[in-house]
């Protein structure tokens, strides 16, 4: 008995050691300020990569290694969520780059739900944009740690304190620096590191690599600095500073894991300026994984049990391979391969014998994960967006939605020969929740509905390119899509006879309304007091 409380003990504190080294996050951005190039320098400062792709002018050079798909490569945009893994310093580091694009907004939505922190990116001559406004929404209503990284410094910039003004007024939260930079343009110098107290200084031949000068100055009047970075470079920086020590409060690491103080970086991530700085910081300030919360109760890391959740889909990451992976997020326990764990949807047992690792498109097998990492399941088809993996207790994690769309069209098989192709297609890519899928109740056409107009090409692309399928879309007037629910089954029946021709069915057979106007769908909520009209699908 006593050697069997002994392993336990061992296997808990072992579980409790992993917890702590592990870092989730998310790098969050408006298009095209910088995500994806500081998410390559984090790799980079990792040793994940050894070279980083350059990004620039929307054209990408060498494939940025978080953008995989192909029509990623074109448009120089991400589109999908990629995740990628690796260690530094002993801390296991989980960097998820989300789409920027607001027309795939719903990806970068539910990535947040599998996340216990978040690094925003925002350009240092544009500030804080409206993407940024409604991610920084979102991650205020979870309360996620966020960290703010002001990128482009090596072009001419708004003042930092103009900039750090505009983070709180925008963002509505309290800021902290914990670095500063030493100008901008042409005459930025480099970023003093506040929090370590130190000034990294790069020459040009090193962007694409880790390499680098720090020079230590715990005492910032030393009048050596004078010599690195010009006395007048040097007495700015001394004032600016001094500044930060007047106007901003000390850092509160506990108001930062609350979501109320958000401590702030400069640099330039094409350049690697102050991304070390920002990496350093992080691994001793984020929090390791935090608690989920399920329909019943909340879930505690180091709770010895696996539970996680499919908090993502992705099919053709090999086109290969065909091959469709599930994007799990470990919530507890230790996860281990071969192992059976429950299915809570299906209530079959289920056992993975090459759950996967990522780094970007490579993906490694691997025998064990633990709270915080990200598996990869390969999936037939079996899994959906929102199931839970436990062993044997019967749990649903909430807060993965999937939100009403905006825009609708037909989908019309454009190659009659390639008919089932087209249908392959389109399930498998709905099921990645870019889309979604209604079959009209009046004449059994298929509805694809999303939120943004980007993302009708890129289903269209990726129909032909993956699956060798023609579609051609087709206008519809929708203004809204809801899903319906009623107790009073005589009330719904009598609402689906009376709209008939506006009831669809979607991808899991649950009634949805298709209002054409603001009005109609005012009318029938005022008319059908017993219906419930739901403008995200998680209910």
């Amino acid at each position: 008995m006593r050697i069997f409380a002994a392993v336990k003990k061992i296997k808990i504190m072992a579980l409790i050691d992993e917890i702590t080294k592990r870092r989730t996050f998310a790098v969050i951005a408006h298009p095209d300020a910088g995500k994806t190039t500081l998410t390559e320098k984090l790799l980079l400062f990792g040793g994940a990569i050894h070279v980083a792709g350059a990004v620039k002018s929307n054209k990408i050079k060498k494939g940025a290694t978080s953008d995989f798909m192909e029509i990623e490569r074109q448009r120089g945009i991400s589109v999908a969520t990629s995740v990628m893994g690796f260690n530094y310093k002993d801390v296991k580091i989980n960097i998820l780059d989300t789409p920027g694009h607001e027309d795939f907004a719903e990806d970068t939505y539910r990535t947040l739900t599998a996340v216990d922190s978040v690094i925003i990116v925002i350009d240092g001559a544009k500030g804080v944009e409206a993407q940024t406004r409604k991610l920084m929404n979102v991650c205020r209503m979870r309360s996620t740690p966020v960290m703010v990284f002001i990128n482009k410094l090596d072009r001419p910039c708004k003042d930092p304190f103009d900039l750090l003004d505009e983070v709180e007024r925008e963002l509505q939260i309290r800021v902290r620096p914990l670095a500063f930079p030493i100008s901008s343009g042409d005459t930025f110098k480099g970023v003093y590191n506040i929090y370590e107290k130190n000034l990294s200084l790069f020459t040009s031949d090193e962007r694409q690599t880790a390499d680098a000068e720090t020079v230590d100055f715990s005492d910032i009047s030393n009048p050596e600095l004078d010599d690195y970075i010009t006395p007048k470079f040097a007495t700015q920086l001394r004032d600016n500073l001094d500044l930060v020590d007047a106007v901003y409060d000390d850092f509160d690491r506990e108001a930062y894991l609350a979501g109320k103080l958000a401590p702030v970086f400069f640099g330039s991530a094409v350049n690697n300026f102050g991304v070390r700085e920002l990496l350093e910081c992080f691994i001793r300030i984020a929090p390791s994984p935090r608690p989920s919360t399920t329909e019943t109760r909340a879930v505690q890391p180091d709770e010895q049990k696996m539970t996680g959740f499919v908090f993502k889909i992705h099919a053709n990451m090999d086109p290969n391979h065909r091959d469709r992976i599930a994007f799990m997020k470990i919530c507890s326990g230790t996860f281990e391969r071969n192992k059976n764990y429950l299915h809570v949807r299906s209530g079959k047992q289920l056992k993975f014998s090459s759950p996967t690792a990522f780094m970007a498109e490579k993906k490694s097998v691997i025998d064990f994960a633990y709270p915080g990492d990200i598996v990869g399941l390969h999936d037939t088809g079996t899994f959906k967006i929102g199931d839970t993996f436990t062993e044997g207790e019967k749990l649903k994690f909430t807060g993965i939605p999937s939100f009403s769309p905006e825009l609708f069209r037909y989908i019309e098989n454009a190659d009659p020969m390639k008919f089932k192709q087209l249908a392959k297609g389109v399930d498998q890519l709905m099921d990645e929740g870019v889309a979604q899928l209604f079959t009209s109740s009046l004449n059994g056409r298929k509805i694809i509905g999303t939120v943004g107009q980007l993302q009708f090409e890129v289903i269209q692309y990726r129909l032909e390119h993956e699956y060798g399928a023609k579609c051609r879309w087709e206008p519809i007037s929708i203004h809204k899509a809801c899903w319906i629910e009623s107790d009073n089954a005589e009330q719904l029946a009598d609402f689906k006879r009376r709209k008939h021709s506006n009831m669809a069915v979607d991808k899991h057979g649950r009634d949805v309304f298709l209002a054409d106007t603001s009005y109609a769908l005012a009318l029938a909520q005022e008319n059908f007091k017993d219906i419930r009209f739901y403008f995200t699908s998680e209910f």
